[in-house]
């Protein structure tokens, strides 16, 4: 057979088997064309109503310290709020600056540990990539200790400070030049120098700003100390709470505090979903997850002006002024 029988003999076969099912059609019960449109309908349906839900992901970069909150509570309700996907990385609120602006990290959302490292995002000599920032929540300085250490004993009975100069003991810290939980470990042990008229304690407690005997990264702190490679460490209130970890309160006098900031970054991949995540982190159901991980939720401050804000934002904002 040629090609062209060939197509002849196709397209008549094709051509009779369409007259037949006309037939059948006109012949069927008037039900069974109902029946057959519904399900036609309801497959339809079907299979476009998850894309229709399904909404972005939304990508936070926040402050190590606030893993278990955003990681185990936070990240998830929001999902389930919202229909997005949150998307976390930690790290120290310095580095993670840093890491956007060498473009090595993209994200819609950043969450700082100290209003100061979002002016290291700000302006034209500093790639704009941050504009305005909420505070949203504070954590004060604490000493954690491992109750299984040699040295739990003694933070029962002694001095906080003359526990951290026994000889042996290991000391947990951030980097200061990355983190701010490093820079305000430094910080207390200056004022403490001061309160308790001890020349010379910030040498003899921590040695150098960089001393590697004791710098860590802020992820990693927490789980040194509970597996017991270190003695004692300098934490915010929200990890000892959140990991069940002895703490000591420093006075009032002395003690720094992290204060919590949120913002969308410049070029935010996904602007609609940073706007639905940052209005339900100044939420009240989010306030109360915040407490439950033993941060202090605060009235949001806004740093810039409400015009850089996004829309959505607006009105949230405004009312908490």
């Amino acid at each position: 057979m040629t090609a062209v029988a060939g197509e002849r003999a196709f397209a008549e076969h094709a051509g009779s088997a369409g007259r037949e099912a006309r037939r059948r059609r006109e012949r069927e019960p008037a039900w069974h064309s109902l029946l057959r449109l519904s399900f036609g309908v309801l497959l339809c349906a079907l299979t476009l109503a998850p894309a229709a839900r399904a909404g972005g992901t939304v990508t936070v970069l926040y402050a190590g310290s606030l893993v278990n909150l955003m990681e185990r509570s936070l990240g998830p309700a929001f999902d389930k709020a919202s229909g997005d996907r949150f998307q976390g990385y930690a790290g120290g609120s310095q580095l993670l600056a840093n890491q956007i602006k060498a473009r090595l990290r993209r994200a819609d959302v950043f969450i700082s540990a100290a209003p100061a490292v979002n002016k290291s995002l700000m302006g034209p000599a500093n790639g704009d990539w941050v504009s305005w920032y909420v505070s949203f929540a504070r954590s004060p300085l604490v000493i954690g200790y491992n109750p299984a250490s040699r040295f739990a004993a003694d933070f029962k009975s002694k001095p906080w400070y003359e526990v951290l100069m026994e000889p042996g003991i290991r000391i947990g810290r951030t980097d200061p030049r990355l983190d701010p939980k490093g820079a305000l470990t430094i910080a207390l042990i200056k004022k403490a120098e001061a309160f308790y008229k001890l020349p010379g304690l910030v040498r003899r407690m921590l040695g150098a700003p960089d001393n590697p005997a004791q710098v860590l990264p802020e992820e990693t702190l927490v789980g040194r100390l509970q597996s017991g490679q270190l003695d004692a460490g300098f934490f915010y209130s929200t990890e000892t709470a959140d990991a069940k970890i002895p703490a000591l309160p420093l006075p009032a006098a002395i003690a720094p505090q992290a204060v919590y900031t949120v913002t969308i970054l410049r070029d935010a991949p996904d602007p609609d979903g940073a706007v639905r995540f940052v209005a339900y982190l100044l939420s009240a159901p989010a306030r109360r997850l915040m407490q439950a991980h033993g941060l202090v939720p605060e009235k949001p401050a806004l740093t810039g002006t409400i015009s850089a804000v996004p829309s959505g934002l607006r009105p949230r904002l405004a009312a908490a002024r």
